[in-house]
């Protein structure tokens, strides 16, 4: 019993450090009751893992907000069960970084200028290319929609690109909240024109691309 409280007196001086470091702010409302209605699947129901072993939560539906902090390995990766969130854990279990807080999805696009490596608290630089960019998305890269979607914008990853089919296959929490149909939430269409990389997804802005090799 003694090993049990002291590893999660460890873990949560893990989550206060962070929040600290990366200087936590909220200011969307908390909508704790559209948690408990109209649901595509039950708050906290799992939709979907990906290959690398990244599980997504339903967080209802859009209206959702409930102000509890997830985390894993004692380090914070978001408020429950946003898209914020599993973008940022995703990040951590790959590769063992993280971004700094945001309000919102969209602030994704124009705040983070890098990644925070746990490990050595190194900066890895992060680089915003719009959609219709020479350099393609890849896997490991964030998808950033504007705040015309939902009011907030949305943050997805890439998993993987069939290249001789034309898709990008993409994880996130909180768009559709509906189950996976495998170790992806969505397949989006792309096309290359004039050297140019097209995402055919609606409100896209672009992808947030890390040198992590």
């Amino acid at each position: 019993m003694l090993s049990r409280v002291t590893d999660k007196f460890k873990q949560t001086l893990l989550l206060l450090s962070f929040l600290m470091l990366t200087n936590l702010t909220v200011s969307a409302e908390e909508n704790r009751q559209a948690c408990y209605h109209d649901c595509t699947n039950d708050y906290g129901n799992v939709l979907g893992k990906t290959k690398t072993g990244v599980t997504a939560y339903s967080n209802c539906n859009n209206e959702c907000v409930i102000f509890e902090a997830a985390s894993f390995d004692g380090i914070y990766t978001g408020v429950k069960w946003q898209c914020v969130e599993f973008a940022r854990r995703w990040l951590l279990m790959n590769y063992g970084v993280v971004y700094k807080d945001v309000d919102y999805a969209i602030d994704i696009w124009g705040k983070i200028d890098h990644y925070l490596k746990i490990a050595d608290k190194s900066q890895i630089p992060v680089r915003s290319y719009v959609n219709g960019s020479e350099q393609s998305p890849v896997p490991g890269d964030l998808l950033i929609y504007a705040k015309a979607l939902l009011n907030t914008g949305h943050v997805a990853v890439v998993t993987n690109i069939d290249k001789q089919n034309n898709k990008l296959y993409i994880a996130e929490q909180n768009y559709s909240n509906k189950k996976w149909p495998g170790d992806y939430s969505r397949a989006v269409d792309y096309i290359i024109k004039d050297k140019r990389f097209w995402v055919l997804d609606e409100y896209l802005i672009g992808w947030k691309h890390a040198a992590f090799r």
